[in-house]
């Protein structure tokens, strides 16, 4: 075995990948062996505090390489309290470089995992399977955060000989389900399993969001499309699986809904790099949707700082239901009074969605849910669905709503339509709920919390009108709040929906 030590940060070169500065150690060099032999090299480092965003090692690959494994460990010392400890995320690209954009990108880890490895005819979940070819590869680290006392590191490169396996023909899931016509369907678009930090299985997967209601489901492992190729079992007439990813950069995280099999969105960029519309309208060319993700979460990297200019959607609702969602709803609800301002009339605004970002148990898959008005269970249907706000956000499939405003001469608008009537037009806004004993109905304008109705019945269905005019309500949109444990604040949502807006 070959020892290679890299003290601190030496032998390096720094260059820029398009976006962020990067940092390239010395290079891992192996010779040419017989088959089935194995070559191992160990490569000692330690990074400082104040490290790049992505640091790569080089490795030179001869002809005649079966398989590539990698495996690390690092330090994690003590820190004060209220200081970041060590992590340090790990990846792999192929001789085709680093370049931004991924063309060479093999897979990616995070923290997840403290090994994988690379061949023509498999690959650890989140790496891709495909040939080992000659040439100078690359792993990726990505020190997360530094302990003051700087974060030691080390990483065994092993090298099997041999003939190649024989690849494996990726084969995807179908764009379409058994759907109902035009109807509501119940979807949780960000989910995580085995193939990035997630302990959730595939099959674990698509069984609980069958179990939960759930016609459709997205793929949306984090910075990786890898399980992409695996997820053609777990489909069915009952339940269509979308494709994609969750961007994770350092500067908060952006779910790509429904892009084409295979797509890879690149993450190594930050709001100054000023590249995020790049990849934003790159997701949109592969048929996807762009919506940042728990945008004032409070994990280190995840609020959102990319503006939502390029969004599609905004997660409002991420996951159980916490302070940093309140400031979503709120933020969200700003954008929509900022949308009807100065004669805009609402046009060009940005729905909410909501998705239950499950890793593991007890995380529950379908808590919440987006429910899409839709013309049909296909991937472009509940994607138009979502894009043009007819969708509301569910706790759970007991919960249902009808949500509708009606003028004095039959005009009729429901969620995330205009109702188009006259200023001092009377306008009658009508939920119909089922599934939500004892919660608290409330509509929300453009100037406020403008009606709040006595609790529902013990049977938690019930029907609520309150009525308003254009030139008092420019929007209105629902809340279902359960009863607050104490205090004045309100209680966590059952439901909320998009808006319905009111006047020409």
């Amino acid at each position: 075995m070959c020892e290679d030590d890299h003290a601190g940060i030496g032998r390096r070169a720094v260059f820029a990948t398009g976006a962020a500065a990067a940092l390239t150690l010395g290079t891992v060099s192996f010779a040419s062996a017989a088959p089935r032999e194995q070559r191992k090299s160990t490569v000692r480092g330690t990074l400082p505090t104040g490290s790049p965003d992505f640091v790569y090692i080089p490795v030179e690959v001869p002809a005649g390489v079966r398989e590539i494994h990698v495996a690390y460990t690092y330090d994690r010392p003590a820190v004060p309290a209220g200081t970041a400890g060590n992590a340090l995320d790990i990846g792999l690209f192929d001789e085709r470089g680093t370049g931004l954009g991924g063309r060479g990108f093999r897979g990616w880890s995070g923290g997840a995992r403290t090994e994988f490895f690379v061949r023509a005819d498999d690959a650890t979940p989140g790496y891709l399977p495909g040939p080992v070819r000659a040439g100078v590869w690359h792993i990726a680290l990505g020190p997360y955060t530094v302990a003051p006392q700087g974060l030691p590191y080390e990483i065994t490169i092993t090298l099997t000989y041999g003939e190649q396996g024989e690849a494996v023909r990726p084969v995807y899931p179908p764009e379409r389900a058994r759907g109902r016509g035009r109807a509501w369907y119940r979807g949780d678009c960000h989910l995580h399993s085995v193939y990035s930090d997630g302990r959730y299985t595939l099959a674990e997967i698509a069984a609980l969001a069958r179990a939960a209601g759930l016609d459709f489901i997205n793929s949306s492992e984090h910075n990786t499309h890898s399980a992409h190729a695996h997820w053609a079992a777990e489909a069915g007439d009952d339940l269509l699986i979308m494709l994609g990813e969750e961007v994770t950069t350092r500067n908060g995280h952006v779910v790509a809904i429904g892009t084409d099999p295979g797509t890879f969105v690149d993450w190594r960029y930050r709001a100054r790099d000023n590249r995020f519309g790049r990849f934003a309208r790159q997701i949109r060319r592969a048929g996807g949707l762009v919506v940042p993700a728990h945008p004032h979460a409070t994990c280190i990297g995840c609020n959102w700082k990319f503006g939502f200019g390029e969004a599609d959607a905004v997660e409002v609702w991420n996951g159980a239901y916490t302070p940093d969602d309140e400031v979503a709803l709120a933020d969200w609800d700003s954008m929509l009074v900022a949308s009807v301002r100065d004669g805009q009339g609402g046009r060009g605004w940005l729905p909410a969605m909501g998705s239950s970002d499950s890793h593991r148990a007890p995380d529950l898959i379908g808590r919440p849910q987006t429910v899409v008005l839709a013309d049909d269970l296909t991937r472009e249907a509940i994607q138009e669905g979502i894009r043009a706000g007819r969708s509301y956000v569910a706790e759970s499939a007991k919960v249902s709503l009808a949500f509708t405003a009606s003028g004095g001469r039959g005009e009729h608008a429901g969620i995330g339509e205009r109702l188009r009537v006259d200023d001092d037009t009377p306008v009658t806004v009508r939920l119909e709920v089922t599934g939500a004993p004892r919660c608290t109905v409330r509509f929300v304008t453009d100037q406020g919390v403008l009606f709040t109705s006595a609790p529902l019945p013990v049977s938690g269905a019930d029907v609520v009108e309150w009525r308003t005019t254009a030139s008092y309500a420019a929007y209105v949109r629902a809340e279902l709040r359960h009863e607050a444990a104490a205090g004045p604040l309100p209680g966590t949502p059952a439901a909320l929906t998009n808006p319905i807006f009111l006047g020409r």
